[in-house]
């Protein structure tokens, strides 16, 4: 169904183009905007139009920052011999928000996907590598439970074990509230092969 009003009908199709935003939330959104005072819009297009034109990519962990270094590189309170290897700046924020990790991050862009065309050359691999040259201790690798993300993490730790630093890869299992009866087996098997003694 198309708005009465060609103006709303391209913003919805503008904010449907955006990740997890369908028609009908799209829908939803450009009405709230079209009903939204003036002054309230003008800062949301401020805030986006800042972001378009000042939002820089870290040029040490590759997080997207507001200098050529990112708040945590720069920490100088962060134990900078603990790298933390994720797929996307999403991905940081969470383990950021939980707020017991104190090392520095490094964001690959992705993860390895062979059928999609993404190889190491398509991601911060090369650049992970660099950085290794340093006094590392330990490489978290914190990439999804997805093929691709194991299929990322395994290609990394073979990279790395070889250069003699630590290599660890985050758990994963049953997820805090889940019931087991739901879960699927891959799952089930990486919980029972993380166990922990208690």
């Amino acid at each position: 169904m198309l708005s009465s009003s060609e103006n709303i009908e391209k913003l919805i199709s503008e904010l449907a183009n955006l990740p997890g935003v369908g028609r009908k939330s799209a829908g939803r959104l450009a009405y709230h905007i079209a009903n939204t005072p003036k002054e309230k819009i003008d800062s949301l297009i401020s805030a986006i139009k800042n972001v378009s034109e000042n939002i820089k990519r870290c040029k040490t962990c590759f997080t997207l920052s507001d200098g050529d270094i990112c708040n945590i590189c720069a920490n100088e309170n962060r134990n900078k011999k603990q790298i933390m290897v994720v797929e996307n700046e999403r991905d940081l924020l969470a383990y950021e928000n939980v707020g017991e990790y104190k090392g520095v991050y490094h964001v690959l862009g992705g993860a390895l996907s062979p059928l999609t065309g993404i190889g190491p050359n398509e991601l911060k691999i090369k650049e992970l590598m660099m950085r290794l040259k340093d006094d590392i201790e330990e490489v978290i690798i914190a990439t999804n439970s997805s093929v691709e993300g194991e299929t990322t993490a395994t290609y990394l730790a073979k990279l790395i074990k070889p250069l003699n630093i630590k290599v660890t890869r985050i758990a994963s299992g049953v997820p805090v509230g889940g019931d087991i009866e739901n879960i699927d087996e891959v799952t089930l098997l990486r919980a029972f092969n993380g166990r922990l003694t208690l």
